[in-house]
């Protein structure tokens, strides 16, 4: 099959053919219909978040269809249209069995701990556990973020920053996750402030229904939020991952305010400090988000199915597999053009 590899950490990554993948025989065989281009498949390759080995497939953010199934498979068949959470559970372990496979020890990550999306075919291990259903109306390319970027987002503000409507949050980097976030608490209800330090980014948050945004580069950004939501943010979510972010995030809540850690923090900046003594004194809660097991997609998909949510809007660029490499390499910096670069993948459709 075709594929997008990298031989080394840092280096570009390029168009090659490699052995399909093997069905596992808890698991499955899609052939991808798109698939996103992350940040976090950024660090991958950075090296930040090393992989097993290299060469590398990277890319976590997929839809497609099942073209083969392990014997231990039940629910899915060749044919089914589907997507997968980035993070995928074993099935078996407690936090399976308790629905949290977001945070499985055994789990498996496409594109990190084996073989991605970036490429026609990718093998995904308990299947009965990890897959979603697609409906026929929603297009590869359009949910090939869910698995990532969307879901993540949807359950940072919902699960864990519990907005309701009329509250303020505040959303650090507009990136993917950012920009979902933005949207998601808008259909909620809530009064947006976007920060980021690209205009680009800004104007598309705007778009989206931010009601506010300032720019992340300013002397302190905290403090204006602070001021422009009267005493600061019910939450805050830091979507991009920095210490200074991080920080801000934290700093610009009101009291019994939430901040939710999405962005990663990787490398020289893995242990960022916190200001502690605000989130004593203010009561601030501070979680971190892994994703969201498929067993949660049901109150998302209904929103999507509903038109709440309109995916299309958040996506930026449409690439072929053929350009993956340069569009990874491309992620290095600042968000210069906001949203989301799908890769749309076309040739297979069997193993």
């Amino acid at each position: 099959m075709r594929a997008v590899a990298y031989a080394g950490y840092g280096l570009t990554p390029e168009l090659t053919q490699v052995a399909d993948p093997a069905c596992p025989d808890d698991g499955v065989v899609i052939a991808v219909g798109a698939t996103g281009v992350c940040r976090s498949d950024w660090h991958a390759w950075q090296g930040h978040d090393p992989v097993p080995s290299l060469p590398h497939i990277g890319g976590h953010e997929l839809a497609g269809t099942v073209v083969a199934a392990g014997p231990g498979v039940s629910r899915w068949q060749a044919g089914d249209r589907v997507t997968v959470p980035f993070v995928c559970g074993c099935g078996q372990c407690e936090y399976c069995l308790a629905g949290d496979a977001q945070v499985c020890p055994r789990q498996t990550q496409p594109g990190f701990t084996g073989p991605g999306s970036f490429a026609e075919l990718v093998a995904i291990h308990a299947a009965d556990v990890n897959l979603v259903a697609l409906p026929g109306s929603l297009e590869f390319g359009t949910a090939a973020g869910l698995g990532c970027r969307f879901a993540t987002a949807f359950r940072a503000v919902t699960a864990h920053g519990r907005v309701r409507a009329g509250q303020w949050l505040a959303v650090h980097g507009c990136g993917g996750v950012g920009l979902s976030a933005v949207m998601i608490g808008v259909a909620l209800g809530a009064r947006v402030v976007a920060v980021d330090v690209s205009t680009a980014a800004l104007d598309r948050a705007r778009e989206l229904g931010a009601e506010v945004t300032v720019d992340g580069g300013a002397a302190d950004p905290a403090a204006v939020i602070g001021e422009i939501t009267d005493g600061g943010a019910h939450v805050s979510v830091d979507a991009l991952g920095s210490p200074a972010i991080a920080a801000n995030s934290v700093r610009c809540l009101r009291r019994r305010g939430r901040h939710v850690q999405v962005g990663l923090l990787l490398g020289p900046s893995a242990t960022p400090p916190v200001p502690m003594g605000l989130v004593i004194a203010r009561e601030l809660e501070i979680y971190g988000s892994h994703g969201m097991a498929a067993r949660d997609y049901p109150a998302m998909m209904a929103m999507i199915a509903a038109g709440t949510l309109p995916l299309d809007a958040l996506i930026g660029r449409v690439i072929g597999l053929e350009d993956l490499g340069q569009a990874l390499a491309a992620m290095d910096g600042p968000v210069s053009a906001a949203g989301m670069t799908v890769a749309r993948i076309t040739g297979r459709t069997g193993p």
